[in-house]
C-alpha cells in the first residue's frame, strides 16, 4: 500500500474523530443550557402557586370585594334618594329634598333666562358623575317663599346645602368669569373648591370623557343661542 495514501487515510480518520468529539461536546453544552433555562421557569411556577395560596393576599382580595360591594350598595341607596340625576322639584318638595341628603346643590332658575339654561346643562352633566351630591332645580317664580327667605336677588342662583344648611352660593356667573362660555370643568372645580362635591382624581379616560361633555354642552348652548 502506498505510504502516502495510508497517511492520508489516518489523517482523515483523526480529523473525523475530532469533529465527532466536537459535535458531542456541543450537544452536551446545548442540553446543559436548556436545563439551566428551564430551571427558573419551574421555580417561578412554584412561587406563583405559593403566592396564589397566600392567606394575606386572599384576605386583601376579600376586603377589596367587600369594599366594592359596600360602595355599590351606598350608590344604590343614594340613587333611590334622587342622587345621580338632575331633577326638577317644587316648592313643596324643597325642605324634604335639601334636608334629606348630606350635600345638595339647588339651582333657582327662571325658564326664560338664557343663563339659567346654560347652568342647567352644566349641572346636568355633573349630576351622574358626583352621585354623593344631590342636584336639583327649582323654578324661582313658583317658589316665592324660599326665594325671599334665602334672599335670592339674581338668577341663576345656585345654592349649596350641607346637612340642610345653606353654606354657600353661586350668583349669576360671577365665579365663572362672568362669561357664558365657561366649561363644565370650570364649574366642577369651583364646586370642588367649595366642598360640595367630592374631590376625585380623574384618569386619562375620565379627562377625555369630561372634555367630550364640555364640548357637547358648549355645542348645545350655541344651538340654543342661535334659536333664541
Amino acid at each position: 500500500m502506498d505510504p502516502d495514501a495510508v497517511k492520508s487515510t489516518l489523517s482523515n480518520l483523526a480529523f473525523g474523530n475530532v469533529i465527532a468529539a466536537a459535535a458531542r461536546d456541543l450537544q452536551k453544552e446545548m442540553v446543559t443550557k436548556d436545563k439551566a433555562q428551564a430551571a427558573p421557569a419551574s421555580h417561578d411556577e412554584v412561587d406563583l402557586d405559593e403566592l396564589l395560596d397566600d392567606p394575606e393576599l386572599e384576605k386583601l382580595h376579600a376586603e377589596r370585594i367587600a369594599a366594592l360591594k359596600k360602595e355599590a350598595e351606598k350608590r344604590e341607596v343614594l340613587k333611590r334618594q334622587g342622587h345621580g340625576e338632575y331633577r326638577e322639584i317644587t316648592e313643596g318638595d324643597f325642605l324634604g329634598e335639601v334636608t334629606g341628603s348630606e350635600k345638595v346643590i339647588c339651582h333657582f332658575y327662571h325658564h326664560e333666562f338664557y343663563r339659567c339654561k346654560i347652568m342647567d346643562k352644566h349641572l346636568r352633566a355633573l349630576a351622574p358623575i358626583y352621585v354623593g351630591t344631590k342636584f336639583v332645580k327649582l323654578d324661582a317664580e313658583n317658589a316665592p317663599f324660599f326665594v325671599a327667605k334665602l334672599a335670592i336677588k339674581t338668577l341663576p342662583c345656585v345654592i349649596l346645602f350641607k346637612k340642610g344648611i345653606a353654606v354657600d352660593r353661586l350668583v349669576g356667573f360671577q365665579d365663572l368669569g362672568s362669561k357664558d362660555d365657561f366649561s363644565t370643568r370650570a364649574l366642577e372645580n369651583i364646586l370642588k373648591m367649595k366642598g360640595i362635591i367630592d374631590e376625585k382624581k380623574d384618569d386619562d379616560d375620565n379627562d377625555e370623557e369630561s372634555e367630550s361633555k364640555n364640548r357637547r354642552v358648549r355645542s348645545s348652548t350655541a344651538q340654543d343661542s342661535d334659536s333664541d
